[in-house]
């Protein structure tokens, strides 16, 4: 596990954008610039940590972000945030993830923080179950909503 770096950002398109097929490689593209340059687009601290395969390419990342606050946690003090967490198919259970939340909870604790916590999307089961076997308690389900103005 180690922090990625800006020759990564072909590879983390990729991964991202298997994440988020919402948003374009584009879009993915010029977001990655900026955090690999160490310009996070928020005014919190953002890292994004990768695995690799033999070849040295990402396979998986983990993008961590502080947070002002999270549902359930002590409002006192900032907290780590999973912002994006994922893991190509083929490198699944093999305790990738697992290595990824590891450093990601390194790094929070090196940033002052006491919680980290995360979300999932509410019919992703296969995150939820990810989540709760490497210690996530669920603390609120919600719907979202939005409207423009």
């Amino acid at each position: 596990m180690r922090l990625a770096r800006p020759a990564d950002r072909e590879a983390l398109t990729r991964l991202l954008a298997a994440l988020w097929p919402e948003s374009t490689a584009e879009e993915h593209a010029r977001e990655l610039e900026l955090i690999l340059a160490g310009k996070s687009p928020g005014t919190l601290p953002l890292v994004i940590f990768v695995a690799e395969n033999r070849e040295g390419s990402p396979v998986a990342f983990l993008e961590c972000g502080l947070r002002s606050h999270a549902e359930s946690c002590n409002p006192s003090r900032p907290v780590g945030y999973v912002e994006g967490w994922y893991v190509a198919e083929e490198h699944r259970r093999r305790g990738i993830g697992k290595s990824l939340l590891k450093a990601a909870e390194e790094w929070a604790r090196s940033q002052g923080c006491t919680e980290i916590a995360s979300d999932a999307v509410i019919d992703n089961e296969l995150s939820q179950r990810v989540h709760q076997r490497l210690g996530f308690q669920e603390v609120e389900r919600s719907v979202l909503f939005r409207k423009s103005l």
